[in-house]
């Protein structure tokens, strides 16, 4: 009764504006169920009927269930299944946006936090704060404020008269709270841990009657499986349950809308598992469902796909093909890259191209290929450009080049082009990305290089002339000079790529001319190359020892430049069809 009469004369008024109750949101039913997380919820609980030092810190990753843990605390406080030490106390979870904002006038922050610190000692530990993000009101801010929050709350700390739950990322513990001894003595660390598959899936089953209720749908027990499973596949920036829950909260609000756009139907709309695949497929670019029987046909096809863009390169076709479709179908290893090659060979005989092409058949866009120059990262103090700078030294916040581009969007095509003339730093590291799927940038994030093709160019070998066989020992012989041997045994494949022959050129001449006609065509002009002209053009650009290049240059020449002048002298005009020819003497003619 008299417990009853003080939190009766409690006055909380601070507290109230600028934090919420979780205890009276529990006994009002309106925080999600909590599944899980009970070892967690009863350290927190043991810490915080301590005499001492009895204030726990969740530290996890972001999307863990920090804050799960803080209302599953409220939960069991509502119903009373809690030590008597804590029956009947308050969970106010702390804004720290509602608390700064509009504290323009010096003081102003401080006076506000002083206010909530000495309702909570008043309280007579009736009640317990919980601050997400504690890490931004202990020596995270800029001006001065964030210091003098910490400096606020360290003597309430240390007297016992404040019991605060905590909440950060490892990262933010070590970089604000480890160095403040003072304070870190003061709290207890609770390690929050990512659930694993089958307890995210137990979680999300859970939470299924209340994204029932709000999207107005039903979820299958396979669309929840499969937001786990893909999320943590597919979606590796992120973390488990938050991740999942995402998916099936969105997946829900959009079979909600198409269900809204159909004929008015009295059956309830349906979260299926294909639903989550596609879902998955637009937040990633990647195709993640099933594969269908017309996908099936064009995998099985593939190699003829690509033989029509790439000419004379079968070896390095069928092997790509074959990467493609064990990722497709799903039987690779998941935690290395989805494939990894070194193409080796002349230049310009297609293996920057057939990098290109892999990104358009698996990642659907050639934008999707990230091309990195390897003649930029020879000298040691270089490498860092491609993971980051070490603390202290400049460009240390713009994270590497490499990382950086994986992290912002983790599925595509890593094109290392001509990577014997990199530091041998970048060969270790790359055993890292290709062995364990993953590597670490100079913040001590990792990033995950599970969802790329890497692909790696070199002109070793590219001297050398006479059987293709023979070729390819030599090839291996001067790559293990070049190359250490854990380096090679790791790549999925290392394809010798061929010279180009007279009739091969032929065939390039004609994909190459076809990309000009249709570039043409968008100034609504028609254009025909006789035969006479592309042997002109096969002639000039013939040079085995440069591949395809000279007849890149020779297109531009003897066709691009005799149509630009047409255009500027007037003889051609939008709308014409024009005719390009070689007359007796050799010369490129237009009519």
């Amino acid at each position: 009764m008299e417990k009853l009469e003080q939190q009766q004369s409690l006055k909380l008024d601070t507290l109230t504006k600028y934090g919420t109750d979780l205890t009276k949101m529990a006994q009002e039913d309106k925080l999600d169920p909590i599944i899980g997380r009970q070892h967690q919820i009863e350290r927190v609980t043991q810490i915080l009927c301590k005499r001492r030092k009895n204030n726990p810190c969740l530290i996890g990753d972001p999307g863990v269930g920090k804050t799960v843990i803080a209302e599953g605390l409220a939960q069991h406080i509502a119903n009373a299944t809690v030590p008597l030490k804590l029956r009947g106390k308050k969970v106010f979870a702390i804004d720290m946006g509602r608390l700064i904002a509009g504290a323009s006038n010096r003081g102003e922050f401080e006076e506000r936090l002083l206010k909530v610190v000495d309702e909570v000692t008043q309280s007579n530990g009736e009640v317990v704060l919980f601050i997400d993000e504690v890490h931004t009101l202990i020596g995270a801010g800029a001006g001065g404020q964030a210091l003098d929050a910490s400096n606020i709350l360290k003597p309430a700390l240390a007297r016992g008269e404040l019991k605060c739950i905590g909440a950060t990322t490892l990262d933010e513990y070590r970089k604000y709270i480890e160095k403040d001894p003072a304070l870190k003595r003061r709290f207890q660390v609770v390690e929050v841990p990512e659930p694993s598959t089958d307890e995210s899936i137990e979680i999300l089953k859970g939470l299924r009657k209340k994204y029932e209720t709000h999207h107005s749908v039903q979820y299958t027990d396979e669309a929840l499986i499969a937001s786990v499973c893909l999320s943590k596949q597919y979606i590796s920036e992120l973390f488990l349950p938050d991740k999942a829950i995402d998916l099936i909260d969105e997946a829900g609000a959009r079979v909600q809308l198409r269900g809204s756009t159909q004929l008015v139907s009295s059956k309830i709309p349906v979260v299926t598992e294909m639903d989550i695949e596609q879902l998955v497929s637009s937040w990633t670019g990647i195709p993640v469902e099933k594969v269908s029987v017309e996908e099936s046909m064009r995998l099985l096809s593939l190699e003829e796909n690509l033989h029509r863009r790439m000419i004379g390169q079968d070896e390095a076709v069928e092997a790509v093909s074959r990467a493609i479709r064990r990722a497709r179908v799903g039987i690779r290893d998941p935690s290395r890259p989805i494939a990894s090659f070194l193409f080796t060979g002349p230049t310009g005989v297609g293996k920057t191209e057939l990098a290109k092409l892999v990104a358009v058949e698996y990642f659907g866009s050639e934008k999707a290929m990230f091309r990195l120059d390897m003649s930029e990262y020879m000298e040691k103090h270089s490498v860092s450009k491609l993971f980051g700078s070490p603390p202290g030294y400049i460009g240390h916040e713009d994270g590497g080049q490499l990382t950086e581009a994986v992290r912002s969007r983790p599925h595509k095509v890593i094109l290392f082009d001509e990577i014997e003339k990199a530091h041998g730093d970048v060969s270790n590291a790359m055993l890292q990305i290709l062995d364990d799927g993953r590597l670490t940038d100079s913040k001590g994030r990792t990033v995950d290089f599970n969802n790329t093709i890497v692909i790696m160019t070199s002109n070793i070998g590219g001297n050398l002339t006479g059987d293709f066989n023979k070729v390819k020992a030599q090839v291996a012989e001067e790559l293990k000079n070049n190359f250490r041997p854990e380096f090679l045994n790791r790549l999925d494949d290392v394809i010798v790529f061929r010279q180009l022959g007279y009739l091969q050129l032929r065939e390039i001449l004609d994909i190459m001319l076809e990309g000009v006609y249709q570039r043409i065509e968008t100034k609504n002009l028609m254009v025909q190359v006789t035969d006479r002209l592309k042997d002109k053009l096969v002639e000039e650009g013939y040079k085995p020892s440069y591949g395809a290049r000279p007849l890149r240059r020779a297109i531009t020449r003897y066709v691009e430049d005799i149509l630009a002048e047409g255009v500027l002298k007037g003889d051609v005009e939008e709308g014409d069809s024009v005719t390009l020819d070689v007359n007796s003497g050799g010369d490129v003619i237009m009519y």
